[in-house]
């Protein structure tokens, strides 16, 4: 450490290094500033999406309720656009998916479940489109798909019972009784949703031979 006999030494010796150093600190100051201001105005921007989109999504479930299929088809398709970096797209698919599926159209439910699940940001919503698209893919014939599909995405305890009882779909619909049987079983003791359903298919199952 220097030691400065006087004052105006001591005051000599910080206007030199101020001299110095003065515009890289003030540059070092203004760099933070924006950083944090930056920051702070980005997390501003994305509560903001966020808010629109959830209205947006609040919207889109009335109109199921009140509107046309087909208007409420349009709004989703909008809300996916306009929002496609949120949950709420995601959410907004899940929700298309059920409208085509109740107009009976399965390939418009396989696209949205499908754009469901590359777009999702969120494990679980992508598992929920995984099960549904899954239904659907069982629904159209296509059994290796849908086994496929299982295989990718079956990686949670959470899931399990509910990707059993697919599986359990899977193998009834091949004829493979034993399987069937092995699957259903395992998704009652998971806890897989619809408990009662599955046994009723247990029970409608041949006979083990």
């Amino acid at each position: 450490m220097i030691n400065y006999e006087t004052d105006e030494e001591r005051a000599e010796a910080i206007k030199k290094w101020w001299k110095e150093n003065g515009s890289s600190v003030i540059v070092g100051v203004g760099v933070g500033l924006a950083a944090i201001f930056g920051w702070r105005a980005w997390i501003d921007y994305r509560e903001s999406v966020g808010q629109q989109a959830s209205a947006a999504f609040e919207r889109l479930l009335a109109a199921t309720d009140t509107d046309t299929a087909q208007s409420a088809l349009t709004q989703s398709k909008l809300l996916r656009e306009e929002f496609s970096s949120t949950v709420y797209a995601t959410l907004a698919a899940l929700v298309q998916a059920r409208l085509e599926l109740e107009a009976g159209n399965l390939a418009g439910a396989r696209g949205a479940l499908e754009q469901a699940i590359a777009d999702s940001p969120d494990p679980g919503l992508t598992r929920i489109a995984a099960l549904r698209l899954t239904r659907v893919l069982i629904a159209e014939g296509d059994l290796a798909g849908a086994a496929s599909l299982i295989a990718k995405h079956d990686k949670s305890i959470g899931f399990s019972g509910a990707f059993a009882a697919l599986r359990g779909d899977i193998a009834a619909a091949q004829g493979r009784t034993a399987d069937a049987r092995a699957a259903y079983e395992q998704a009652i003791t998971a806890g897989a949703p619809n408990p009662d359903q599955l046994h009723m298919k247990l029970a409608d199952l041949p006979p083990a031979s």
